[in-house]
């Protein structure tokens, strides 16, 4: 709901604010007063596009300040969620407009851009006029019109889900042709390439083992070389034959030299120990010296094969098995292609016969409802002078979609016999207000949450057709606050909140005023309404009579 409007310097008005109440609210005056004044200010606070020139003549800057109840439940709060705005049961717009034309948004005090503004304004205004851009004259809303009208949203969102469906199972039968194409398209190359990574059959880390054993066998001759002499020297040639040829002379001698080579001896025979593991030690590593140079080159030549590979393929030498997975997966979704395609293509007509099913379902549910919304509008027309028209709601094959296979479309004829056609292209301007007017009142299901606006909706009828008008203004309101811009004294005496709109001048500076009426003060607005500048006593009694209506 629509609680406070404060619009600064912004037009005729330099300073004004209103406080709205649930129900009907009407705005009067003159033509020319200024009314279409204040929907260009809240428009403009909601972001949407109106005027250029909205600055009041001598201010530096426009600003306007709507304020909504916001509960929980509304639509609203998710918007603000989604852009990251603190929400609560109060909701705060704030515009402002600089004479350069600069535009800057406020949404609860947090800077907001145009887009968001928008967004949100859709979930909280709807303005009807005889040009009505609500979507009621577009035929491309009438479809969501419908279903609202129906509260079929079960069916409606099982079409979604199965339209959700069927479009996953395209793009996958999609992806796999192309990746089949894209495959086909490299089989040589693949089955060469398997076949030859097969062939070699590298492993993690063998590249590494090979360069460490080719280095090992280049230096290998010099090394051996050198270990060779070392165990020569070790040997019973060497120092091992001459500590023994010493410990053979000192045991000769140890019986008569008292003990005193006791300690000797030991210390000999313990490094005899150690002296013969170090010549195993040797030994051992001269053997692994040993090579068949026939092994080298069998080293290398692996060794360069796996760099080549890994060059080719462009992968590190230790990553070509874990590649050979990867083409070997290619290859075999390759032969498996045909077998995967098939797959899907039943898959595919899964999703499509249950789509098929679901909008079926919904098409029916369309056609029955259409029927009571037409009977439904019949019923409101009449009491609008519109009794010989007749409201079709036409539905016939369309596009397969999310919403469904039905193109829907709201036509009128307004005489019998005459060809139906679209609402704006048959009926006149007070005509088709009254059908705009019918169409909201059989909508108005799941419209508590918008603010209505009627721009002179009522436009081109007087009398009953005007009184009717009225009524059927209030019985939205009984659901939904209604904002009305009317010129009928009918339409007037329904409100339950009437504010005039009056223009003056002073010292050469044109003002629009709103003004809130008190019981009495409606009682002379509505008199002028009837009879026009000179209120009369029969003016003000048709006015106290229509408002005790």
């Amino acid at each position: 709901m629509l609680r406070t409007l404060d619009i600064r310097d912004m037009l005729l008005i330099d300073r004004l604010e209103l406080a709205f109440r649930p129900g009907l609210n009407v705005l009067t005056g003159e033509t020319g007063a200024g009314k279409s004044i204040l929907l260009d200010c809240l428009g403009f606070v909601l972001g949407w596009r109106g005027r250029a020139e909205l600055v009041r003549k001598g201010a530096d800057q426009g600003e306007v300040t709507a304020v909504f109840d916001l509960p929980a439940d509304h639509p609203g709060q998710a918007i603000l969620a989604e852009a990251g705005i603190p929400a609560g049961e109060e909701l705060i717009l704030r515009r402002v407009n600089a004479r350069d034309g600069r535009k800057t948004a406020w949404i609860n005090d947090r800077r907001a851009s145009g887009e968001v503004l928008r967004a949100l304004s859709a979930s909280l205004v709807e303005l009807h006029g005889q040009q009505d851009d609500g979507g009621l004259l577009n035929p491309r809303g009438h479809r969501a019109l419908l279903d609202a009208f129906a509260g079929h949203d079960d069916l409606t969102g099982a079409v979604r889900a199965a339209w959700a469906a069927r479009s996953g199972a395209a793009r996958r039968r999609e992806a796999a042709l192309a990746a089949l194409a894209a495959v086909k398209g490299e089989e040589e190359f693949l089955r060469h390439a398997v076949a030859e990574l097969d062939a070699l059959d590298p492993q993690p880390g063998e590249e590494a083992t090979l360069d460490a054993e080719r280095r090992l066998m280049q230096g290998a001759e010099r090394i051996r070389t050198d270990v060779a002499r070392a165990l020569q020297i070790l040997g019973p040639e060497g120092a091992e034959g001459a500590m023994r040829d010493a410990d053979r002379w000192l045991q000769g001698a140890a019986e008569k030299a008292e003990g005193r080579l006791d300690a000797a001896l030991g210390s000999l025979d313990r490094a005899l120990i150690e002296l013969g593991e170090a010549a195993s030690g040797v030994e051992a590593a001269l053997e692994a010296l040993s090579f068949d140079p026939r092994a080298l080159e069998a080293c290398e030549e692996r060794l360069f094969a796996i760099r080549a590979l890994a060059r080719k393929h462009a992968v590190l030498p230790d990553d070509l098995a874990a590649h050979a997975e990867v083409l070997r997966a290619r290859l075999g979704a390759l032969d498996a292609g045909e077998e995967g395609i098939a797959a899907l293509d039943r898959e595919m007509a899964a999703a499509q016969a249950e789509y098929d099913r679901a909008a079926r379902a919904l098409g029916a549910a369309r056609a029955e409802a259409s029927v009571r919304l037409d009977a439904a509008m019949a019923a409101e027309l009449a009491p609008l002078k519109l009794e010989r028209a007749v409201f079709e709601t036409q539905i016939a094959p369309g596009e397969p979609g999310p919403e469904g296979t039905d193109a829907v479309a709201f036509t009128v004829a307004t005489n019998p016999g005459a060809p139906a056609g679209p609402l704006d292209k048959i009926a006149s301007g007070g005509e088709l207000s009254r059908f705009l007017l019918a169409l909201k009142v059989v909508l108005a299901r799941g419209a508590d949450a918008l603010v209505l606006i009627f721009d002179e909706i009522d436009r081109g009828v007087g009398g009953a057709t005007a009184d009717a008008v009225g009524r059927r203004l209030a019985t939205l309101s009984e659901t939904a606050q209604v904002l009305v811009v009317t010129h009928s004294p009918q339409v007037a005496a329904r409100g339950g909140n009437h504010f005039r709109v009056a223009k003056s001048v002073e010292e050469g500076i044109t003002t629009s005023r709103v003004t809130a009426l008190s019981p009495a003060e409606r009682v002379d607005e509505i008199a002028r309404m009837i009879s026009g500048a000179e209120v009369s006593d029969a003016a003000r009694a048709a006015a106290e009579e229509l408002l005790a209506g």
